[in-house]
């Protein structure tokens, strides 16, 4: 009888160790893209036999911020493009993107522009009257209501939660002090007709069935050198905040987040002194952050400063010029598992389309930045930023929590707990040789290699 009971406890032993430590599930894309976003054939196995390949620990008891989604800047020129494709073909890329089949990377956070962005077929605002229109009654959302919206509506069916962030390059030239849609800065007598513009515009997208997650008073501020562009110092961004949009969106009854920044990482000084001001902090939910200059850290700087606001990855491009190797590991590293390290809430990627001449944009418009897709006519081409955005989109859903993850020499990370249990682990392989290491979670660990320049997510 004494037998018996040892066997079934042997018995039981095994099977609740076996089920604390499930089957490790894992995609693996390389540098020479012999595997894109592919599941591979078998899976790992946690077990405690030991070896000497280096510990990668996942702490699922440490937790940090929350996520709120993945994807990239839906452009006038990528709604264009989609927009143009027969209807069968646009469903299925549309499916692949937004949806929730197999092979969908279930983008769940999009960017779009108020307004023209210089990757618009053309340069516009809503309100582009000559002599200018300070009551707004000529406000319209124009070429938007034939090109992006009804795109938007498509997109929404297939994820209603999907986020959507919403920027301008640029004001209505009428009330900056150039009058032009190229640089120049906002007329401090338009401070407020401003703010009112930016209510309506989010006013008539809700009315179209669109709501707007959040904005931000003006893409890269300091930069003057697109077309459209505007620029605004702290000090002008701080003011408008605090005395015109925070409270027209307050008397608006608009809660619409409001995330302030939205440029470079070498720059943090620029947000700190926004939130650095208590009547405009109190409006702001954050701050917004791209690197085309400086160090990722530069948002742990901010959230140090001031952890009750959140930060976000809102813009990074991949170039005309650039290697798909060279593009994956960098984006990896410093994007997809840098930002969220340095708590940023999402990670969106510039421009989700084009066509094979990096076309539409405005004149003067950017002409070397590369979409997730390229789309000629009926042809798609996944490029390599639909898979930088697809190793964490396709596996994290909004409502993740990030928690701890170890670095382990030359092997990037950032793990997550989803809100079903599922524990996500992306690893990406900066070095130059291929590494084996362990996965260790809960005790047990898994062990596996990974080539160089490559990347892995692994999903338990």
């Amino acid at each position: 009888m004494k037998k018996i009971f040892s066997i079934l406890a042997a018995l039981f032993a095994a099977t609740n160790a076996f089920a604390t430590a499930p089957n490790i599930n894992w995609w693996l894309t390389k540098g020479d893209q012999s595997a894109l976003l592919q599941q591979q054939p078998t899976t790992l196995v946690f077990g405690k036999e030991t070896n000497t390949a280096p510990y990668i620990t996942v702490d699922t008891v440490k937790k940090y911020q929350g996520i709120d989604g993945f994807g990239f800047a839906l452009t006038g020129s990528s709604a264009q493009l989609i927009n143009q494709m027969p209807e069968s073909i646009k469903g299925a890329l549309l499916r692949q993107l937004f949806g929730s089949e197999k092979n969908s990377i279930g983008i769940s956070y999009i960017r779009v522009s108020i307004g023209a962005s210089d990757l618009s077929p053309s340069v516009y605002s809503y309100d582009d009257i000559a002599g200018g229109d300070e009551s707004l009654s000529h406000f319209s959302l124009g070429p938007d209501q034939s090109l992006m919206v009804p795109l938007l509506h498509k997109i929404l069916q297939l994820n209603p939660q999907l986020k959507i962030m919403a920027s301008p390059w640029s004001a209505p030239a009428w009330m900056k002090d150039n009058g032009s849609t190229i640089g120049g800065t906002l007329q401090t007598k338009y401070y407020g007709v401003y703010a009112d513009y930016l209510v309506k515009y989010i006013q008539a997208m809700n009315a179209a069935g669109i709501k707007i997650e959040s904005i931000s008073p003006q893409n890269e501020p300091l930069a003057l050198q697109n077309n459209p562009s505007m620029g605004f110092t702290a000090a002008q961004e701080l003011a408008f905040v605090r005395n015109n949009l925070g409270p027209a969106f307050k008397k608006a009854g608009i809660t619409t987040k409001i995330i302030i920044w939205d440029h470079n990482c070498d720059n943090p000084q620029y947000p700190l002194t926004v939130l650095g001001d208590a009547a405009a902090k109190q409006y702001i939910a954050g701050s917004a952050f791209h690197l085309y200059a400086g160090d990722i850290s530069a948002l742990s700087q901010v959230h140090n400063a001031h952890p009750d606001k959140q930060v976000y990855f809102t813009e990074q491009y991949t170039a005309s010029t650039g290697d798909f190797g060279g593009d994956l590991k960098w984006h990896m590293k410093n994007v997809a598992t840098g930002s969220l390290r340095n708590w940023s809430r999402n990670v969106i990627e510039w421009n989700l389309a084009n066509d094979p001449s990096y076309g539409p944009h405005t004149p003067g418009g950017c002409s070397t930045c590369k979409g997730a897709l390229t789309i000629n006519r009926t042809d798609v081409k996944m490029n390599v930023s639909y898979y930088i955005i697809g190793h964490v989109s396709k596996f994290v859903p909004p409502g993740s929590i990030r928690v701890w993850s170890t670095v382990t020499g030359e092997l990037n990370t950032v793990a997550f707990v989803t809100s079903a249990g599922k524990k996500v682990l992306v690893v990406e392989n900066d070095g130059n040789h291929s590494q084996e290491f362990n996965i260790r979670f809960n005790g047990q660990w898994a062990v596996t290699s990974l080539e160089a320049g490559s990347v892995a997510t692994y999903v338990w």
